[in-house]
């Protein structure tokens, strides 16, 4: 399946905007919950992953390199309720124990970033599925760099295959 011309199924649609304009009781000890950790971030982290992007444009992403984030998701099965998003421009402080001990973090994406921004003790290239503390670290080119080049795009792809789609 080609990340290029993604449309989105209403599915994930619904995933983005599922925030009600009024809060009930029950959303309530959700957002405090949330709230009490320091990392902010977008989705649900159902499936604990968590995709990493460093935006000085908004508060999470772009409009269009979340668009491109969803397609990639979508590619694996996955929607923004199994993953979370976490902006490390908005959350300067977080390294990568406060990500696995806040989130709970399995499987982490590091898009444009260094290991070195979230202090994890470790170098590894991009593109190569990484383990270590029971985790999985992958790294790339940031999203907005992978949307114009296919040869880029292929090598993300190949390592989601081993993760998301074993043989």
């Amino acid at each position: 399946m080609s990340l290029d011309n993604v449309q989105l199924p209403e599915s994930v649609l619904q995933g983005l905007y599922n925030k009600s304009l009024y809060t009930s009781k029950s959303n309530e000890s959700k957002e405090k919950s949330v709230e009490n950790s320091n990392i902010s971030f977008l989705g649900d982290n159902c499936k604990k992953i968590t995709v990493i992007v460093s935006s000085t444009e908004a508060i999470y992403l772009p409009d269009d390199e979340l668009n491109f984030l969803l397609g990639i998701l979508n590619a694996c099965n996955l929607s923004m309720a199994d993953v979370a998003l976490v902006n490390v421009h908005k959350n300067a402080s977080a390294n990568y124990t406060d990500i696995t001990d806040q989130l709970k973090a399995e499987k982490i994406f590091l898009f444009g970033l260094d290991s070195d921004r979230i202090s994890l003790p470790l170098q590894f290239p991009n593109y190569q599925i990484q383990k270590f503390n029971n985790q999985m670290y992958l790294s790339s080119q940031s999203l907005k760099a992978l949307q114009g080049d296919k040869e880029e795009k292929l090598k993300l792809w190949n390592c989601l295959k081993k993760i998301f789609l074993p043989a």
